[in-house]
């Protein structure tokens, strides 16, 4: 099963003062599963570890998806129409966290690595009752 992960998830990952970052290493210790991240979530990720952290911490997230540690999946035009959707349903939702669940959907991931547990938990997906929410 892929496992799509979100902008906060990542950046916990990395800064070791974040409140989530041993619950998503111990996680991603643990994870035999494919993490993808929809192509917006990417700079988003990029320009957080470059402000708050260094240059270096980004380029060593940009060298992980180069490794093949994560998976940049790019967007479809439905999946930007079901953001907009999404976007609709949820007002307090915005571009990027809707196309992760419109990605999800379309690859059928059932898992989201978030730490925002506020707006992930709310969402009804199309293809499944709920998310599993990791870590």
């Amino acid at each position: 099963m892929i496992v799509i992960a979100d902008t906060g998830a990542l950046y916990a990952l990395v800064d070791a003062s974040d409140t989530w970052h041993k619950r998503v290493v111990a996680w991603w210790k643990q994870n035999r599963d494919p993490v993808t991240i929809p192509v917006c979530v990417l700079p988003e990720v990029s320009y957080l570890l470059h402000t708050r952290i260094s240059p270096d911490a980004e380029r060593a997230f940009i060298r992980s998806i180069v490794d093949g540690e994560i998976a940049v999946e790019p967007l479809e035009e439905a999946d930007i129409a079901r953001a907009e959707v999404l976007m609709r349903k949820y007002d307090d939702l915005g571009f990027v966290d809707t196309t992760i669940v419109a990605t999800a959907e379309r690859l059928d991931a059932v898992e989201i690595l978030t730490t925002d547990r506020r707006h992930f938990s709310k969402i009804r997906p199309a293809h499944v009752g709920t998310f599993t929410l990791s870590p």
